[in-house]
């Protein structure tokens, strides 16, 4: 057992790092964050931010989901106390259905919750979008590669799938226009991530937990806040902390990581301030962890030196405040053929039972939220002819909400420009000399790209990671990748402190057993250098179409 307090410096107080210090502080460690922005609660927080007619509203980078494999954070939200009783988690709350809005075609209204009769199984087994357009010969072969990815073992999963893009591994270019937009592509409004460059073992397998989340009876549905973050989340989170005695430093960015070659000798930040301590808890975005990398950190912790070489795209929203709710749905809205692949959430109806009062402080003005996530922004959009990367703020608003109409307004007005009282974008969206810039963009999961990711633990011995670049069984930059390394990186430092305290608990990617089997199968074939079996069929049609050709 260690002698004395352990002292832990957590550079970061994102959700990574706000998670690290929750487990280090019920284990009696001395945690002190350091925060480079004003708010607590990186990507997830939210902030207020005042309005022409001098009001105030919650803005936030997008708005946040939680999909039932979420275990690791879920937990986590489940030990957050609420002054008035209760944990943070109670304040999460179920979606119904998905709105597939189209700009031609049918538009579809998909259930979310788990289905409960045979009629409502057979519709959650089809693909929920594409209506008519997708032949169930495409379906199926869509759902055979599935089971090959299901299949397969761990080690083809990471030595082989993870060298193939998610658009070569389903076979897109071969298929209809159809089944390359509504399955092959479908995947880029969750990850921001186009499918010829995304691994294919990264998305095939949350795409899985996905498709599990809505079939397993054991499995909660996804779930969103009762809402804006800050207030019902990241808020209580850190009052709690501070009754644990964790200390904060917001507006403290770090400058530099100091190493001998062996072990981290000290942290250098704003100001030309130094700290120290027994261990550090490395929380930042990868961008920034890219920028501190020095020979000498590299020495005493190998694994750091890719971080440069793993990529960020960009994946950011904006929030249109209206004076009439407008629901659409009671979840998700999927805009299938807007040029920036946006997705949106109607907030109003979901903060209603909770303890936000969204017009409070607009006089009542704002009766509805539509938050939007714009995940393409390379792409030209409709009105200016030229991607979101390149248009000034007021275009980006212009642009997106065209683009809303275009799928919401074909048969009768849903949304007007009349009803906007006021909107935000994202303030990481920022105006540069060559255009816009991205002060907080996404890590993504390119092809090949798994063994650039260091683990949790590093090999120097007082430096652990907490942050989603590091590599975890939830493999996508998330909250909930976040939430899983810091949880390994606290059983990094128990374990070398010798401290007599519980290791965290950590959750994988749970996947039906029943294949485990050819799993095991494959595992065997794989050693032995043979292919998987299912990849018998794709090179027959490979072999077909060559012939025809």
């Amino acid at each position: 057992m260690s002698q004395g307090p352990v002292r832990v410096a957590v550079l970061g107080g994102g959700v990574g790092g706000l998670t690290a210090a929750h487990e280090l502080a019920t284990r009696d460690f001395t945690v002190t964050v350091y925060e480079a922005r004003d708010r607590l609660g990186g990507k997830a927080r939210s902030f207020p931010v005042t309005t022409p007619d001098g009001g105030t509203v919650p803005a936030e980078h997008g708005f946040r989901f939680f999909p039932g494999f979420y275990r690791n954070l879920h937990a986590t939200m489940d030990q957050i106390p609420l002054g008035d009783g209760g944990t943070v988690a109670d304040n999460l709350v179920h979606t119904d259905e998905t709105l597939i809005a189209a700009t031609d075609g049918r538009e579809t209204i998909a259930e979310t919750r788990t289905p409960t009769t045979v009629t409502e199984w057979a519709e959650a087994i089809r693909p929920t979008i594409g209506g008519g357009e997708l032949s169930p010969v495409e379906t199926t072969y869509f759902l055979r590669r599935l089971l090959v990815l299901l299949t397969s073992s761990r080690a083809r999963r990471e030595r082989e799938l993870d060298r193939v893009s998610w658009w070569d591994f389903v076979d897109a270019e071969a298929q209809s226009p159809a089944y390359r937009k509504y399955l092959a592509e479908s995947t880029q409004a969750l990850v921001a991530l186009k499918p010829q460059r995304g691994s294919a073992r990264t998305i095939g397998q949350i795409y899985v937990q996905l498709l599990l989340d809505q079939l397993d009876p054991n499995r909660p549905t996804e779930r969103v806040l009762n809402g804006p973050t800050s207030e019902v989340w990241i808020d209580p989170w850190v009052t709690y902390l501070r009754s644990l005695g964790v200390e904060f430093h917001t507006e403290t960015p770090v400058t530099g990581i100091e190493a001998d070659g062996e072990r981290v000798t000290g942290v250098e930040l704003a100001a030309n301030e130094r700290v120290s301590a027994d261990h550090y808890v490395v929380a930042l975005p990868v961008e920034v962890m890219a920028s501190l990398v020095t020979p000498e950190l590299v020495r005493a912790a190998p694994s750091l030196s890719n971080v440069g070489r793993l990529d960020t795209a960009w994946m950011n929203g904006i929030q249109f405040y209206l004076t009439e709710d407008v629901s659409l749905a009671r979840g998700h809205q999927a805009y299938t053929d807007s040029a920036w692949a946006l997705t949106a959430i109607s907030q109003r109806q979901f903060w209603d039972d909770g303890p936000y009062d969204i017009g409070s402080d607009t006089d009542d003005a704002v009766q509805g939220v539509l938050s939007v996530i714009i995940s393409d922004w390379e792409t030209p959009g409709t009105v200016y002819g030229k991607p979101a990367r390149e248009c000034s703020r007021e275009e980006i608003k212009t642009e997106v909400w065209d683009q809303l109409e275009a799928h919401l307004n074909r048969d009768a007005e849903r949304l007007s420009q009349d009803i906007i009282y006021d909107w935000v974008l994202d303030p990481a969206i920022v105006e540069s000399e060559n255009g816009m810039a991205n002060t907080e963009p996404l890590l993504i999961n390119t092809v090949d790209s798994l063994r650039y990711r260091p683990r949790a633990v590093t090999a120097a011995p007082n430096l652990v990671l907490a942050a989603d670049y590091v590599r975890t069984e939830t493999d996508l930059a998330t909250m909930e990748s976040a939430n899983e390394a810091a949880r390994r990186a606290v059983r990094g430092i128990l374990e070398r402190t010798g401290t007599d305290a519980d290791l965290p608990d950590v959750w994988g990617l749970d996947e039906p057993r029943l294949f485990d089997p050819p799993k095991r199968q494959d595992e065997v074939a794989y050693r032995l250098g043979l292919p998987h079996p299912g990849e018998a069929e794709r090179d027959l049609r490979r072999t077909v179409r060559g012939l025809w050709s």
